[in-house]
């Protein structure tokens, strides 16, 4: 990977750009944030997806003309009837396509078109932001969600809101949790402050493991397993500090990185070391609707040892499990249904332990919910509020051998392949079930009706209704004085020929991935009023 050119990373906002040389930042769970230029589109199959994304005309305040691009590399959209869609990357794209195609839309490839009705991107592109028309398109990734999924964003938001709970006496709203309670002891080596602290406590045998921020995969994390190991990063450290700006890498920022105390007594399943991802889905920002989804179990590939330098025996998520030499034998062994984990704690733990019958969908699933809220509550006044922004975020949890559960971490663009059975089971109907709520509470935002009763809501838990939310001071939201009328989400001209079979039939796929059956929301996208309502006067927190 070539170096990031003039990349700065703001404290917690996600990413910045300075100047014209850099288009995007990759903040995607599949790889580590990088920053490079953007590349011309490359014309692929309606499922397959677009390898790379066309240079933007950047001149900034000089008229130019757009450069041609050659016939091959952007294919030509047929003369149909929107709306449109542009998906990009490899990351769940492809279940995307198929979901719109059965609606009846339209895939574009170019991504500088901007009558795009909804935009799936891996990779932040500045200018998408710049463009984007608020209450007219839907986009997937709020842009600044690095102050929920970076390790120093959430970090710094969860401290935040545990002083100003203690300023305001937390009895005043029990249901928040102190952040002992979920979240393992954290340090930021970036924080000059933070980092003595650290190595002043770090003076006996414990174990801690170090991340980088903003990295995925496993990538860049270590772990520091005795004061020698904490001593040599601190010289490092303060080595770094020192180098004169002649041997410092130009234009790119130190990499911010925290290190947390590790949960080195983990529960155990068949001797191996798992975690639990769930998914909280922010289907509207404006105003906020949450939601819970159920997700699966990882586990490692080899029995859990404390001692072990080996990382696939710490760190659960697949990109680091391929790397065991058993990994081709035991792949659908290293991801479980949660009903299979139901039974198993069921059977294994639950008289000894006096757990109550079904635990993990009772006790587990409702403590990873409040946690999962909480999470949400201490940085949703950071977030970037647009009607149109919604976000599908990754949360890992750890249950230690005392049942405790603690959050790992919060991942923006979490993995949605389909390597596995399990996941091809689980994978579609998470897609499926986010655009179905996505699309019906955003027309029902146009046409300024409640959000609640939803049609589309099978599987999904509500978490936060922010109409109908009780929590802190109530406040009037004002959206965009423009008017919003979704009209990229209507046909252009009357159209006929759209199929309308599921996206599980669309895709081939097995019985289990199909799309739940329940009515469509879509037919209110035909009748969209041409007169929606302003909502500057509508959402209240």
């Amino acid at each position: 990977m070539e170096a990031p050119e003039k990349l700065l990373f703001g404290s917690t906002l996600g990413w910045q750009l300075e100047g014209d040389a850099v288009d995007v930042v990759d903040l995607d769970e599949e790889g580590e944030v990088f920053c490079k230029p953007c590349e011309n589109v490359s014309a692929t199959s309606g499922v397959e997806l677009d390898k790379a994304r066309p240079r933007e005309n950047r001149m900034r305040g000089k008229a130019r003309p757009q450069e041609k691009q050659p016939e091959e590399l952007i294919r030509e959209v047929p003369m149909v009837s929107g709306p449109y869609f542009y998906v990009s990357g490899s990351n769940g794209a492809g279940l995307v396509s198929i979901y719109c195609q059965s609606r009846g839309w339209q895939r574009i490839y170019d991504n500088r078109r901007q009558d795009y009705a909804l935009k799936w991107c891996e990779i932040k592109c500045r200018e998408t932001y710049y463009h984007f028309k608020e209450g007219e398109q839907l986009l997937y990734q709020i842009p600044n969600n690095g102050v929920l999924t970076s390790k120093t964003g959430l970090l710094s938001c969860l401290r935040e809101q545990e002083r100003m709970m203690k300023k305001t006496n937390r009895s005043s709203n029990p249901k928040l949790l102190k952040m002992e309670e979920f979240f393992p002891e954290s340090f930021r080596l970036d924080l000059k402050e933070e980092r003595n602290a650290f190595f002043e406590l770090c003076k006996e045998e414990e174990i801690w493991i170090c991340k980088p921020s903003c990295s995925n995969q496993g990538r860049g994390i270590f772990l520091l397993r005795n004061p020698t190991a904490a001593t040599t990063l601190q010289a490092k450290l303060h080595s770094s500090e020192k180098d004169p700006p002649s041997k410092r890498v130009p234009c790119r920022a130190a990499q911010t990185r925290i290190v947390q105390r590790y949960i080195d007594q983990p529960l155990l399943l068949e001797g191996k070391k798992f975690d639990v991802r769930s998914y909280l889905l922010i289907a509207c920002t404006a105003p906020y609707v949450l939601f819970f989804a159920q997700g699966y179990v990882r586990l490692t590939c080899s029995n859990y040892d404390a001692t072990s330098d080996d990382l696939t025996v710490h760190l659960t998520n697949q990109h680091m499990q391929k790397k065991n030499s058993l990994y081709s034998q035991l792949k659908d062994k290293t991801v479980w249904r949660m009903e299979h984990f139901n039974s198993y704690i069921n059977e294994k733990f639950g008289k000894t332990n006096g757990l109550p019958q079904d635990w993990v969908f009772t006790v587990f699933t409702k403590r990873m919910q409040q946690i999962m809220l909480q999470c949400f509550l201490a940085a949703r006044h950071k977030l970037d509020r647009k009607l149109g922004y919604f976000d599908l975020i990754g949360c890992d949890f750890l249950i230690d051998e005392n049942f405790k559960v603690w959050l790992l971490e919060m991942n923006a663009n979490p993995a949605l392949h389909t390597n596995c059975k399990v996941l091809r089971d689980i994978i579609p109907s998470i897609i499926y079930e986010s655009l179905d709520l996505v699309l019906e509470i955003f027309t029902k935002c146009l046409q300024g009706q409640s959000v609640l009763p939803l049609k589309t809501l099978c599987h999904f838990v509500l978490l936060y209704n922010e109409d109908d939310s009780d929590l802190g001071q109530k406040q009037t939201w004002k959206l965009s004085t423009r008017t919003c009328r979704g009209r990229y989400l209507r046909p252009h001209t009357d159209s006929t020929g759209h199929f309308r079979s599921s996206p599980a039939k669309a895709a081939d796929l097995s019985p289990g991935a199909q799309l739940p059956q329940k009515k469509e929301c879509f037919t209110a996208y035909k009748g969209l009023s041409t007169n929606s309502p302003n909502h500057s006067t509508r959402a209240t927190v």
